[in-house]
Order: C-alpha cells, then structure tokens, then sequence
C-alpha cells in the first residue's frame, strides 16, 4: 500500500461520508433510524444503503481521477467496514442520553463517558461522529492495502 493510496481512499471515504450524512441521507431516515422496531432496522438500511453508495461513488471518482488502482475485493472489504460500522452506530439515533444504553451507547458509558452524553446535548452527535471517522480510517487501510489489480 502507498500512502498517497491510502490517503486518496481515506480522502474519499471521508468526504463522501460528510455528503452521506448530512446532505443525502433524508429526514425521515435521520428520525427513525435509532427506533428499536422493524420501521428503524428499514429506515437505517436504506440510509446505510445510500450511505454506501455515495463512499463507492467517491472511491471511483478519485480511481478515476488520480489513476490509482485498487481491486474490486477490497474496494468491497473497505466498503462493507464503513457500512457495518455505519449502520451499527446508526441504529443508536436518538438513545445516546438513555438511562438503560444498549449498543455502542452502552460501549460509551462503560468507557467513562456517561455524565458527559447526559450534560452535553452535543455529546452524542460527536461521540457518533468520531466513531465513523475512526472506523473510516480502519475501512481506508482495508480498501488501499494489498496489490491493486
């Protein structure tokens, strides 16, 4: 793996995750994404979905445009982490202040982070954010390792 590979997958990744959130992802997906019903497993689906979709449209625009390489099977390999990892934080919408967490809310608080998710209205945006971002960067060196073939 090259850096500037890396660093124009993670690049890509990234910035399509930016638009997937918060530009093409809609309001009725946003609302009930977090709802522990069938009607939040379809609405996280579909915003994982486009979500996806536009990281794969991202990817191929920067192939396309710096001329790298990278395979099919780990473009796919890189894809699917930051879809898993999406949806996973994803189906937490809305419940990051619960008094009973489940999930990675529950990850959150055992880590020392519940006073701060119940006082900061913020909290929970950031925590979920900065669990993408990091999840991006492992999917990044998932997608730009091995030969480009």
């Amino acid at each position: 793996m090259t850096a500037a590979r890396f660093a124009a997958v993670y690049a890509a990744f990234t910035a399509a995750h930016e638009v997937a959130d918060h530009w093409v992802q809609v309001d009725d997906q946003a609302v009930q994404k977090g709802r522990t019903d069938r009607d939040g497993v379809i609405a996280c689906t579909k915003h994982v979905l486009t979500y996806t979709a536009t990281q794969a449209l991202a990817l191929a625009a920067a192939q396309r445009a710096t001329g790298m390489r990278i395979s099919r099977r780990r473009a796919a390999l890189g894809l699917a982490v930051s879809a898993a990892t999406h949806y996973i934080a994803d189906r937490q919408g809305g419940h990051w202040r619960d008094e009973n967490p489940r999930g990675i809310v529950r990850l959150a608080a055992a880590t020392g982070h519940s006073g701060w998710l119940t006082r900061d209205p913020a909290a929970g945006y950031l925590m979920d954010q900065a669990w993408h971002k990091g999840w991006i960067f492992i999917a990044a060196l998932a997608a730009a390792s091995g030969n480009p073939k």
